[in-house]
Protein backbone atom coordinates (compact mmCIF):
# COMPACT_ATOMS: atom_id res chain seq x y z
CA UNK A 1 0.00 0.00 0.00
CA UNK A 2 1.32 3.44 -0.95
CA UNK A 3 0.34 6.93 0.11
CA UNK A 4 -0.03 9.01 -3.06
CA UNK A 5 1.20 12.57 -3.65
CA UNK A 6 0.67 15.35 -6.18
CA UNK A 7 -2.79 15.53 -7.76
CA UNK A 8 -3.71 12.32 -5.88
CA UNK A 9 -2.64 13.59 -2.44
CA UNK A 10 -4.89 12.14 0.25
CA UNK A 11 -5.32 8.87 -1.63
CA UNK A 12 -3.67 5.49 -1.16
CA UNK A 13 -3.07 2.75 -3.69
CA UNK A 14 -2.49 -0.98 -3.85
CA UNK A 15 -0.84 -2.39 -6.97
CA UNK A 16 -2.78 -5.09 -8.79
CA UNK A 17 0.06 -5.62 -11.29
CA UNK A 18 2.56 -3.44 -13.20
CA UNK A 19 -0.26 -1.69 -15.07
CA UNK A 20 -3.19 -1.33 -12.65
CA UNK A 21 -3.72 0.03 -9.14
CA UNK A 22 -6.66 0.21 -6.80
CA UNK A 23 -6.81 3.82 -5.57
CA UNK A 24 -8.91 4.98 -2.63
CA UNK A 25 -9.30 7.51 0.17
CA UNK A 26 -9.05 6.01 3.67
CA UNK A 27 -11.60 7.39 6.15
CA UNK A 28 -12.70 6.45 9.67
CA UNK A 29 -15.29 4.18 8.03
CA UNK A 30 -12.78 2.44 5.73
CA UNK A 31 -12.02 2.80 2.03
CA UNK A 32 -14.02 5.41 0.09
CA UNK A 33 -13.91 6.63 -3.54
CA UNK A 34 -12.43 3.31 -4.69
CA UNK A 35 -11.31 3.07 -8.33
CA UNK A 36 -9.16 0.83 -10.50
CA UNK A 37 -6.66 3.00 -12.39
CA UNK A 38 -4.54 2.25 -15.45
CA UNK A 39 -1.09 3.70 -14.70
CA UNK A 40 0.26 3.21 -18.23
Amino acid sequence: MEKLVGDRAGQHSIRINDQYRICFVWTDNGADDVEITDYH
